[in-house]
């Protein structure tokens, strides 16, 4: 079993504890074997505040035998806990997740890709990440990621005063959609590796690096004056791609391959 160690610079060490002591009963409360638990969120970004939540996600498989029911469909197949402090936690069970991975599900694409892991058992993380390839499909990245960065842009970047912090919101899944064009395959989740992509408009990048700076260094951003170089970057772009119309693509033998990943899971043992 491999986990984030206590001293991972993103996790400090006691809340790294505390999570892992929340999996561990989440575990026993729920009869489940966790195979992979992560960080989401700003945190798995790279532009969380000090006081940003700590966004936990989860993936569990019950045993083989669970899965053999005639009420399948309508058995809970999401462990979910209350949000009572800075820990947001919660997980999908295996065949859910393998379904939304199917629909290339944006959230469960980013978990897996994940740099911040606290549990990795077995199989499940690796042979879901060297399945991407042949499962993911990038036009629905693209549709995902545009109409993250168009609500943000409508909802929060538009007044005289703007919450600074939701320009990250806008300029992450922009860049993700400009990775998507230019590689073909699914964009990192870390911001930083996304900003080469402007590396031609060196005043926007070092606008963007400064309001980095501000976000990690700061508790909360609040509002401020719009920076115009990012507020024509995002208009530029979300204008481009409002007649974006990518060729759908089919991921042909996606299933099978899913359901041999489902089965081999089912028949680990162990860590």
């Amino acid at each position: 079993m491999n986990i984030a160690p206590p001293g991972n610079p993103a996790i400090p060490a006691d809340v790294h504890a505390e999570i892992m002591q929340r999996l561990a009963r989440a575990e026993e409360q729920h009869d489940v074997r966790i195979l992979l638990a992560v960080e989401s969120g700003s945190r798995a970004w790279g532009f969380a505040s000090p006081n940003s939540d700590y966004d936990v996600r989860f993936i569990y498989k019950h045993a083989p035998r669970w899965y053999q029911a005639v009420d399948l469909e309508e058995r809970r197949d999401v462990i979910e806990y209350a949000i009572v402090d800075d820990i947001d936690l919660n997980g999908w069970d295996l065949r859910k997740a393998l379904r939304l991975f199917w629909k290339s599900n944006p959230a469960f694409v980013e978990w897996i890709q994940s740099p911040i892991r606290y549990i990795e058992r077995g199989g499940f993380g690796e042979r879901a990440r060297a399945l991407l390839p042949s499962v993911y499909s990038v036009e629905s990245g693209m549709y995902h990621y545009r109409s993250m960065a168009r609500t943000t842009e409508r909802a929060h970047l538009r007044a005289e005063q703007v919450s600074l912090k939701k320009y990250f919101y806008a300029l992450r899944p922009l860049l993700s959609v400009m990775w998507l064009e230019r590689y073909g395959t699914p964009a990192p989740i870390e911001f930083d590796k996304l900003l080469h992509l402007i590396d031609d408009r060196p005043a926007l990048r070092a606008d963007i690096g400064a309001l980095l700076e501000r976000k990690r260094g700061a508790p909360e951003m609040g509002q401020g004056e719009p920076v115009p170089a990012i507020n024509a970057f995002v208009e530029q772009q979300l204008a481009r791609l409002e007649t974006m119309r990518p060729e759908a693509s089919r991921q042909p033998g996606a299933v099978q391959a899913l359901n041999t990943l489902f089965h081999a899971v089912l028949d680990e043992s162990g860590d």
